[in-house]
């Protein structure tokens, strides 16, 4: 009986294991709320953090990659990468916070020490070649325009780039044409004179002229054509062909004295290119035969000599005066011929065919005067 006493003291350790039992489970609802929001809170900064990324396209330089980034501005997207820009680098971008799909770019420019049309200035440009720097700063180029290196040169930072402005123009020039002068013989003018018959006028020659101009300055020029505006007029100038009468007298001054044969004698006048020809008493030289009363008779009256008689033209040499032909001697102009003119002298012989000449040129004849020079 004692020991079934003690069996409501048996079921109380039944009980207490019963009872411990049952405060273990209640944790149970706690784990797994514990573990739900964990999971929660996961799946939350998943979702924030995948929902942040973004898929953008940046281009620098023309060079274009898609590019995964969290950043919401283009000054974050820009620092993430490590791209730097300074005042004079250009970004393009669309406005407000970046999102996926957008396109960032970025061009770098640097200095170019520009001389345009002789005006030198600094340009920040982008672009490695000449021509597309100045695509890219704008600036453009006429027809005869050239460059300092050439379109298609590579240009380092700092280098200079000429512009050399060409411009061409055109212009109608007149130019004048020098007149002509020629001259004509005129036999109502002593010979030697002259007058002007007409004055000269230049002509009028219309050029059309490209000049071309660098930077402002004329270094070329040249005749596309040329047309005669007016051809002016030419100089006339009469020349005298007239012999003047020769005005000496037995008082005309000698104008020098010379030596010839051995004779001295003073000189009134000199001749230059006589022409010297040969006549006689006979019909072929004077018309008459020995039976005409004037036969060997000359215009002065004297009987004709050998040695003595010439015939001249009165104009030229006085008759009665006596002269020093080179060649032939001492004469004196007794007779006159109507072939015998001007600067030409018939000199007598008694046998023309007997005469040591028959004609000559270019002979110097000195005037002496009408007294026979002493000595002769």
């Amino acid at each position: 009986m004692g020991v079934m006493q003690i069996r409501p003291h048996d079921k109380r350790p039944s009980e207490a294991s019963c009872g411990i039992g049952m405060e273990r489970k209640r944790p149970e609802p706690v784990r797994w709320l514990l573990m739900v929001a964990i999971v929660s809170l996961f799946l939350l900064m998943l979702l924030f953090f995948g929902t942040s990324l973004k898929q953008i396209e940046l281009v620098v330089d023309g060079e274009a990659t898609v590019i995964s980034t969290r950043a919401d501005t283009v000054e974050e997207l820009l620092a993430e990468r490590g791209i730097e820009v300074d005042e004079h680098d250009r970004v393009f971008a669309p406005e407000g916070e970046l999102a996926s799909g957008h396109r960032v770019e970025v061009v770098n420019t640097r200095p170019v020490r520009l001389t345009d049309g002789g005006q030198t200035f600094l340009v920040h440009a982008a672009g490695e070649t000449v021509e597309e720097i100045l695509a890219d700063a704008g600036i453009t180029l006429g027809a005869w325009d050239r460059t300092v290196p050439d379109l298609k040169a590579r240009l380092a930072d700092g280098d200079a780039l000429k512009i050399i402005r060409v411009k061409k123009e055109l212009a109608e020039v007149e130019r004048e044409i020098p007149f002509e002068t020629v001259t004509r013989e005129d036999k109502s003018l002593p010979k030697g004179k002259q007058k002007v018959v007409q004055e000269g006028e230049p002509g009028v020659l219309l050029e059309l002229v490209e000049n071309v101009y660098e930077d402002g300055r004329l270094v070329a020029s040249r005749v596309l054509d040329s047309t005669i505006k007016s051809p002016g007029t030419e100089r006339i100038v009469a020349v005298g062909t007239k012999r003047e009468v020769a005005v000496l007298s037995a008082n005309s001054p000698n104008i020098e004295t010379i030596t010839k044969n051995g004779i001295t004698f003073g000189v009134k006048k000199i001749l230059n290119n006589v022409t010297l020809t040969i006549y006689d008493s006979g019909p072929e030289s004077t018309g008459k035969n020995e039976d005409h009363p004037l036969y060997g008779i000359t215009y002065t009256g004297t009987k004709v000599e050998e040695g003595r008689t010439i015939a001249v033209d009165p104009s030229v040499i006085p008759l009665g005066w006596w002269v020093y032909i080179e060649g032939v001697g001492f004469r004196k102009a007794e007779d006159t011929g109507s072939a015998i003119k001007g600067n030409k002298i018939d000199v007598y012989y008694e046998d023309a065919d007997e005469a040591p000449f028959g004609k000559k040129r270019g002979v110097t004849v000195y005037i002496i005067g009408p007294d026979k020079p002493k000595g002769l």
